[in-house]
């Protein structure tokens, strides 16, 4: 799981990995504002104090360095608190989804062997704490707002005291993979390659102190956490303006009011600013970058951003496993529309092969391997799986298919692995379909992807019934009832008498798909 010891040696050397730990990366002055959220503004004199608060309370509870903390909260002040409390603590938070639900939590509870699990009261509409209480053997429980039976967030309170100072080589949090084969993987993330991750991320997205980020889309991902997101912006020295959603009603006041400068979107949402922004008589003039990734946006598209928003575009493509392509603020306007960019670091190796392991001839379609300062070298306790997703040599296997261009920027064009990309929610299609099975109206299942022009992609289930042939409500409400998130719910269901079969007896997606 760790870096060898020459990478290591070599990322010192050549200036990534400078010792910095996440705890301290706070660069505004005191006075400055460091966080918007509705009516509360916290400087960075209050953040910091907060954050010391904080974690001498947890240290209070006996939670130390070492210790895995499920954060399952949204986009909040708390949310950032917590996270530099825990960074300079030493333990670590994994990132729950705020979609996520019982299914995915107790995986990450158990897997994780976390000590304490924080949920916030309630968020758009739906009672966490319930949650909390309907699972056994959870750990402490604290809660953001009112706790109920529970701990709240806000009494775990100390005067700071001096703490272990983690290593740098140490593992700072975890971040979930997609999915692709069943439950999300936890990612190891290091003080060391996660301030590169996101010091680099800020600069090639030229933030300053004058930046004000507006976190749209979940802070849990880990796009608008470091990408360079909030992580970045603090780095500067910026503003972060936290929204309660993405959705043009909550998003484009906060960006008239707080002059917000930068925010990040996925294709889907992008789409629907664009459209929205015709009819929402807001002033948008101040947001001079929209950032686009989570999954691939279409040329189309992206040549309709500039005119539509009156601001550039930055395609970035990568994942919470590490790598990361940005196409740069310089870069000629066509790479900027038709490529999702090059790669952060001079020091991301990258390999586009076939099926084999051999390389492809340049600007041949291929399977992406990459290694790097700021990418994985091994999913936390996972080592049957580390043994697929690994080359002997240390490159991570990404499962995406892609183009390189003469000047070193990637064309995404598909996936290897069977998961569907949903608005840049990953569904893993395995996952899916072992819920299906257990429906006891359905005899056997196959989860596709269906190209949609707002998502991307939305997901069918194809189900041969047993008996009485299901409906898709009853499906999405037995989904539910075993505690699957609700982007994980089939957006159409057919039922067949039989399905299609490859010639080596597996059930024909690429059938199933043209039939759509």
């Amino acid at each position: 799981m760790s870096f060898p010891d020459a990478f290591a040696a070599r990322y010192r050397e050549r200036g990534h990995w400078t010792g910095a730990r996440l705890g301290t990366l706070l660069g505004g002055a005191p006075s400055d504002v460091a966080l918007v959220s509705g009516s509360e503004r916290v400087t960075y004199g209050e953040l910091d104090a907060r954050a010391s608060r904080l974690a001498a309370g947890l240290a209070a509870l006996g939670i130390s360095a070492g210790d895995n903390v499920v954060v399952h909260l949204p986009n909040s002040v708390d949310f950032v608190v917590l996270s530099f409390a825990l960074f300079r603590l030493g333990a670590r938070p994994v990132y729950a989804l705020p979609a996520h639900r019982r299914s995915e939590i107790e995986y990450l509870l158990a897997h994780s062997s976390a000590v304490a699990y924080v949920i916030p009261d309630r968020h758009a509409g739906f009672d966490y704490r319930e949650l909390a209480a309907s699972m056994p053997g959870v750990p402490r429980v604290l809660v953001s707002g009112d706790p109920g039976n529970h701990t709240a967030l806000s009494s775990v309170d100390a005067e700071p005291v001096e703490l272990p100072v983690p290593e740098p080589s140490s593992v700072a949090l975890f971040l979930l993979s997609g999915g692709t084969t069943g439950l999300p993987k936890l990612i190891p993330r290091t003080h060391d390659d996660y301030a590169y991750n996101l010091r680099a991320s800020a600069e090639v997205a030229g933030l300053d102190s004058s930046t004000v980020y507006l976190a749209a889309l979940p802070v849990a991902h880990n796009f608008a956490l470091a990408c360079p997101g909030v992580l970045g912006v603090l780095s500067v020295g910026g503003t972060v303006v936290l929204a309660p959603s993405p959705s043009p009603p909550d998003a484009f006041p906060l960006i008239e009011r707080e002059r917000v400068t930068v925010t990040a979107l996925v294709p889907s949402l992008a789409l629907l600013w664009m459209e929205a922004v015709k009819f929402a008589g807001r002033d948008l003039s101040s947001l001079a970058l929209l950032q686009v990734g989570g999954a691939k946006l279409k040329e189309e598209a992206a040549r309709r951003v500039t005119p539509a928003l009156g601001c550039a575009l930055q395609q970035v493509f990568g994942m919470a496993e590490g790598l990361l392509c940005f196409t740069r603020l310089d870069d000629p306007l066509e790479l900027v529309v038709t490529s999702q960019g090059r790669p952060l670091s001079a020091d991301d190796e990258i390999r586009v092969v076939d099926e084999d392991g051999d390389a492809v001839a340049p600007g041949e379609l291929g399977q992406l391997l990459t290694r790097g300062p700021y990418t994985l070298r091994g999913y936390y306790r996972a080592e049957e799986h580390n043994a697929r997703a690994f080359t002997a040599d240390g490159f991570y296997l990404t499962g995406d298919l892609v183009r390189e261009l003469p000047s070193g920027h990637l064309v995404v064009d598909g996936r290897v692995k069977d998961v569907i990309n949903r608005g840049g929610e990953k569904v893993s299609a395995e996952e899916v379909e072992n819920h299906l099975l257990a429906h006891p109206l359905v005899h056997d299942a196959a989860l596709v992807g269906v190209p949609d022009d707002m998502l991307g992609e939305r997901t069918c289930a194809f189900v041969l019934a047993r008996g009485e042939a299901p409906t898709l409500a009853g499906i999405a409400a037995f989904l539910r009832e075993r505690g699957v998130a609700d982007y994980k719910l089939p957006d159409r269901l057919e039922v067949l008498p039989e399905f299609p079969y490859t010639a080596v007896g597996k059930v024909s997606k690429k059938e199933l798909a043209a039939r759509l």
